[in-house]
């Protein structure tokens, strides 16, 4: 294995875990309801620092982005527009089933989507050259699909049987099948943030690097441009139910919980940014093998988040068991998905 396919496996592995683990301040907000940490959280991270990075280092981003087709603009935005109507989803589901469980469904039926499509359909630049979907390389990383969707078979009982105990101890309550059909169709929109960056950073990042723009700030200028459909809903959704539910001075006299909405904010962007450099660090296949790496280690993130925090807290016996072997099966997956990159 290359250094670069080493170094690119590592960055989508930190990237993964980061965004895993980036709920963890709902845990510990006061005031604080999902509508409030989801506005400040998603402005910060999808607006505020992608355009402030890019407008700093790049200066003549909007020309640069004047000399890409308008279609390539339009194709990334409704990839992330897909994904920021998922991210909504996401955030409810980590309410209504729990950060573990909500994780580890987005990360299996994501992943079967996420990773086989730029096989299908050729991304831009680099990713044009990726092999077919029935190459070697390709029948090894469709084989870590399917050990993955094992393995969000197991996370998904482990999670039926957790709900059955806690509904004994009157520690839970809710729908949980509602949260886990929620759960699967977010999983599957949630793949349009890879694909945003996938089908459109080929002409954009040339469009910029002509400006003067480096590869870092190249790579924000992909996201910040391609990401605005995504903002739109993670902004404007949060901000009518702030509306709606006549909440909106909540924010004013909870700076903690501004501060603490701000990280999930700044995680996010920068996991985004390192997917996308470790996808292009691992060369053709990045865009397939990056993002099955990338969410098999966000969902242990996700695992980490929820054992810590207490979800599980009161469960002992098959269902945590089944819990540990699906984190274990993820990781085999991942495995297999970064070996099978290797053969190309």
């Amino acid at each position: 294995m290359s250094t670069s396919t080493l170094l690119g496996a590592l960055v989508v592995a930190l990237a993964g875990f980061l965004i895993g683990t980036s709920a963890w301040p709902i845990k510990v907000m006061r005031k604080f309801e999902v509508e409030h940490w989801l506005f400040v959280g998603q402005l910060t991270g999808l607006v505020i620092l992608p355009w402030t990075i890019t407008l700093f280092f790049c200066p003549h981003a909007f020309a640069a982005y004047r000399n890409v087709e308008p279609v390539i603009l339009i194709k990334s935005n409704l990839f992330a527009l897909s994904w920021g109507i998922a991210n909504v989803m996401c955030g409810l589901c980590y309410v209504r089933i729990g950060v573990g469980l909500t994780g580890a469904i987005l990360t299996g039926l994501g992943v079967s989507v996420g990773v086989t499509m730029p096989m299908l359909v050729k991304g831009t630049g680099l990713f044009n050259k990726a092999p077919s979907i029935w190459s070697p390389a390709g029948c090894i990383v469709l084989v870590g699909v399917a050990v993955m969707l094992a393995g969000v078979a197991l996370s998904s009982a482990a999670g039926f049987g957790r709900d059955r105990v806690l509904n004994k101890l009157q520690k839970k309550q809710g729908n949980f099948l509602g949260g886990l059909i929620m759960a699967s169709i977010a999983g599957v929109l949630s793949c349009g943030l890879s694909f945003a960056f996938v089908y459109s950073q080929g002409p954009v990042i040339e469009a910029l690097k002509a400006q003067g723009a480096g590869k870092t700030a190249a790579t924000f200028g992909v996201w910040a441009i391609g990401l605005l459909g995504g903002a739109l809903i993670n902004v404007l959704y949060p901000a009518y139910l702030m509306t709606t539910h006549k909440n909106w001075h909540v924010l004013i006299h909870n700076g903690k919980d501004v501060l603490l909405a701000s990280c999930i904010g700044i995680t996010l962007i920068i996991t985004v940014v390192l997917t996308g450099r470790g996808m292009l660090l691992l060369g053709a296949l990045g865009a397939s093998v990056g993002f099955g790496i990338q969410q098999a280690m966000q969902m242990l993130g996700c695992q980490s988040v929820g054992f810590v925090s207490g979800e599980w807290k009161g469960v002992h016996g098959k269902p945590v068991k089944m819990m540990y072997a699906a984190i274990a099966t993820l990781v085999i997956a991942a495995l297999i998905m970064a070996y099978g990159n290797s053969l190309i």
